[in-house]
């Protein structure tokens, strides 16, 4: 990105050949084509550390700084047309010097839309720094649009725990809690890519200001990660609070139906035994005297447990 203002403008390979004596030159490549490795590998205007990571395929955050230039790789959520909410996460490689920033990806990544949709806006940048910290900056928008899903998410457990009519979904707050991880993983890692370049001794002063605001701002939101992993932990054991609860009441009920229901089953085992001379037998109203006797019987297992306290009110 060379054009005036800032502004975005395509770029041809003739004009990759070359950069301008000042002003900034923004390129993003896609590394999967062929092209986009082959002008990587060969410009020479790049130390060669910044083009090996470049052209790395690592999949974990890193960063380097070599003579005027900074690179790196971070991950960032990438865009899947069939999905709404991001969930799978991607790297962008990135290599920022004097009036050059240049950052490829082998998969499309939300924040590229995020920028792209700044730039036709009429938002302009001027310097290297900016223009990292504007990338880095969209990438954390899509963390933090994730963050509220998540917390909107839990919000709606924690209404679902505080009514009692609702069962408290386990299933769910686990979905919750693994993708709350991934999050806080994603933000440490590009957290500490930058962390580590802003304590290089090498790093180029007219970048210090940017890696400093994005070290802060990446380590502000990763705070508020940390606190929803907590919030996560809290909900998680009220959750097993009310389950352990409502375990014990059903036990305790099915303890005081299987008391009451004691007696009257050795009653009617009793009666149940084929054998002379039962009680009631020779009389029409055996049935009712059985009966009566069980029915007695519950009643008064019923009214030695409510006085022994084991029946609450």
């Amino acid at each position: 990105m060379d054009c005036v203002g800032g502004a975005p403008c395509p770029v041809d390979e003739a004009a990759l050949e070359s950069l301008p004596a000042d002003g900034l030159r923004w390129l993003h490549f896609d590394l999967v084509d062929r092209r986009s490795r082959s002008w990587i590998a060969n410009a020479a205007i790049l130390p060669p550390a910044i083009r090996t990571m470049l052209l790395s395929e690592e999949s974990h955050a890193q960063g380097i700084v070599e003579g005027d230039f900074v690179g790196g790789i971070i991950p960032d959520y990438e865009r899947d047309f069939e999905q709404v909410e991001p969930t799978r996460v991607g790297m962008l490689h990135f290599g920022v010097g004097p009036g050059l920033l240049i950052t490829a990806r082998r998969h499309p990544l939300r924040s590229a839309d995020i920028v792209r949709s700044r730039f036709a806006a009429g938002v302009s940048v001027h310097d290297a720094g900016a223009a990292l910290q504007m990338q880095v900056m969209a990438m954390a928008e899509v963390a933090m649009q994730v963050l509220h899903g998540l917390e909107l998410r839990a919000q709606r457990a924690e209404d679902g725990l505080l009514d009692e009519s609702l069962s408290p979904d386990i299933r769910g707050l686990a979905s919750l809690r693994r993708r709350t991880v991934r999050l806080h993983r994603m933000l440490a890692g590009t957290r500490t890519v930058f962390h580590r370049i802003e304590e290089d001794e090498d790093l180029p002063e007219a970048l210090r200001p940017a890696v400093e605001q994005i070290a802060q701002r990446l380590a502000a939101l990763d705070g508020d990660v940390g606190a929803m992993q907590a919030r996560l932990r809290l909900l998680r054991e009220e959750m097993d609070i009310e389950i352990n609860q409502r375990t014990n009441q059903n036990l305790y009920l099915l303890s005081i139906m299987t008391a009451l229901m004691l007696p009257p089953t050795l009653i009617t085992g009793f009666f149940g035994m084929n054998t002379g001379g039962l009680p009631g037998s020779a009389t029409h109203h055996g049935t009712i005297f059985a009966g009566a006797l069980i029915i007695g019987s519950a009643l008064a297992v019923y009214v030695v447990l409510r006085a022994m306290g084991f029946v609450r009110r």
